[in-house]
């Protein structure tokens, strides 16, 4: 699990491509310390697994279903990435439960200053919107932020300048895909939710509520 606080940029040094498969190796520093084979890194919002290591750098392998869902197949030498460990079980959850499974891209579609913060206007597909609600939480890229507005279609955040700089987010054009993870709690609460159609008893509904005295 991770929190959406990146804790540095790294660097892409190589991407190996086998077939479907993706190997990328990264520069980087912090999140090396204490650091070991097997571990989870968080690359522009994808949980990642250490298969390789040395100094100031660490090798990932990224299969076909990841390349598939997120933007890491646009990585190249020399690409900018946000990267987080894995919270500790005795670190400070300064952002929100991410878990590192991204649930697809979206597209910047609008960038403007607003004295010192500066507003992302990113489009997304019904599947991701309908998780998307103002005030609500999102990760774009592996960092925690507060959805400022929703649209049909799409949603805005307003970035401060010390995640400006902390983050690539400053370095993203109009027309760049982003990684995007919804707040995993909204769709465990929808799941609940739904009738079970695997069993003759139903989700949480109205009913069933009712029958079991909460109503």
């Amino acid at each position: 699990m991770f929190t959406g606080i990146i804790e540095e940029v790294g660097t892409v040094e190589t991407v190996r491509r086998s077939g479907t498969t993706s190997f990328i190796r990264i520069n980087a520093e912090k999140v090396l310390e204490s650091t070991n084979l097997g571990d989870s890194i968080a690359v522009n919002g994808v949980c990642l697994t250490v298969t390789d290591s040395g100094q100031n750098w660490f090798q990932a392998d990224v299969m076909n279903e990841t390349l598939s869902r997120s933007s890491l197949g646009s990585l190249r030498s020399g690409s900018s990435v946000n990267l987080e460990r894995a919270m500790a079980a005795n670190g400070r959850f300064g952002g929100h439960i991410v878990s590192g499974h991204i649930d697809g891209t979206g597209l910047i579609t609008a960038i403007e200053n607003d004295g010192i913060a500066v507003w992302y206007t990113i489009s997304a597909d019904e599947p991701i919107m309908r998780y998307i609600v103002e005030k609500g939480s999102v990760a774009i890229d592996g960092i925690s932020l507060t959805v400022a507005k929703v649209a049909d279609g799409s949603f805005s955040v307003s970035i401060i300048p010390h995640t400006a700089s902390q983050t690539i987010l400053s370095q993203k054009k109009c027309g760049d895909a982003v990684n995007l993870e919804n707040d995993i709690i909204a769709k465990y609460v929808e799941k609940l939710m739904k009738p079970q159609t695997t069993q003759t008893s139903g989700g949480v509904t109205m009913d069933a509520l009712m029958r079991n005295g909460f109503i």
